[in-house]
């Protein structure tokens, strides 16, 4: 049944019918009750894409994720968990999540222009943000609500989230220099996705306020996945003089390298230190010896992206200037066995053990939020 036949059904006019569907007040409360009424009897159902042209909203936030089949797993993982929060709050603003998958062989700049130009949300998130993100230059010319998941070098002012890459960075290097080790490798990210390049340089920044340089070999590129980790470990143990320490940004490397370390009877714990990256609850967590890693409220993540895009759709709606937060989100420290104190280390100085499931004594940095965060 259409609005047509439920017009003619009460004998009244078809405008009429569809003021008193959409709660408008110039339809008397009885017409309304009995609009709604023979609506339920007689199982009539709005068409939605008509109802969104005319309200010019969809109802909808898409989320874009970039396929990478590396690491497949791992991605479903962490996104679903955000997704949860996101939808958790979406919910109480009558919106609904939408998922918008980019394959590896699409441009994600041509998905995105597609999502906009289709009119098929009210709001978009784009999360693996590039160096340069031509996504985000794209977004910032249209009339659509947008947040990027992760900071990017693209375009004018607007909303971000990022994990805290540079207080992992300041803790993790903090630890390793406190247990005597002077030498440190990074482990991060092949191609342009930012924040591999965030993590270097932040893993630079604190090894150089405590006097030490990380030479251009000891940043280790790799695909983000146990195969990108495994070949970490060849580089590392290639080199003439190996690292005594090895932080990594993401635990799929941090497998993988462990896996080699071992095939090469070089053991984790005992004769080089690991320090994880961990972006969710259980990733790593059951190697052996147990990771020093990180972990975050993924769920809770989720939910700031869903307040702040209602927030962005609303002012939109109303005419009002959009609020732009920046946000920075904290994980915290979870020690493990991965890191030992190196008593021989160059430059001697007080080394600290620490227990598993221990913190660290001091938290140089943590975590800072902006504007509108």
């Amino acid at each position: 049944m259409n609005i047509h036949d439920l017009a003619k059904h009460l004998n009244i006019s078809i405008g009429t019918v569809s003021r008193a569907l959409n709660g408008r007040s110039d339809v008397s409360a009885e017409t309304r009750k009995r609009v709604l009424d023979a609506a339920r009897k007689l199982g009539y159902s709005p068409n939605q894409s008509g109802r969104s042209l005319r309200r010019g909203s969809t109802g909808m936030v898409g989320f874009m994720v970039i396929a990478n089949r590396s690491r497949a797993v791992r991605g479903e993982a962490f996104f679903m968990t955000v997704f949860d929060g996101v939808q958790s709050v979406l919910a109480k603003h009558n919106l609904d999540l939408v998922i918008y998958y980019c394959g590896d062989e699409q441009s994600p700049e041509t998905y995105v222009q597609r999502i906009v130009e289709r009119g098929l949300v009210d709001g978009l998130i784009v999360s693996q943000t590039t160096r340069v993100d031509h996504r985000i230059d794209y977004l910032l010319q249209q009339n659509l609500p947008f947040i990027a998941f992760g900071r990017s070098q693209s375009g004018g002012d607007h909303s971000w989230i990022d994990l805290d890459f540079e207080g992992v960075a300041e803790e993790s290097i903090d630890l390793l220099y406190r247990l005597g080790h002077r030498r440190i490798a990074v482990a991060t990210t092949a191609g342009d996705v930012n924040y591999g390049f965030i993590y270097a340089e932040a893993c630079r920044a604190a090894l150089k306020r405590r006097g030490l340089e990380l030479d251009d070999d000891l940043i280790i590129r790799e695909a983000i996945s146990e195969a990108g980790g495994y070949r970490v470990g060849e580089r590392l143990l290639a080199m003439k003089q190996r690292p005594t320490g090895v932080v990594s940004v993401e635990n799929s490397l941090a497998i993988g390298l462990y896996s080699k370390l071992k095939e090469a009877g070089v053991e984790p714990g005992r004769d080089i230190a690991v320090v994880g990256f961990d972006e969710t609850p259980t990733f790593g967590l059951f190697l052996q010896p147990s990771l020093t890693r990180f972990r975050l409220a993924l769920v809770d993540l989720g939910r700031w992206l869903g307040e702040h895009m209602a927030e962005l759709i609303e002012a939109k709606r109303s005419g009002k200037a959009a609020p732009v937060a920046h946000k920075i989100w904290p994980l915290e420290m979870v020690p493990g066995a991965s890191t030992i104190p190196l008593l021989s280390a160059a430059g001697g100085g007080e080394t600290v053990a620490l227990r598993p499931e221990t913190k660290p004594a001091r938290r140089v940095r943590r975590a800072s939020e902006t504007a509108g965060s």
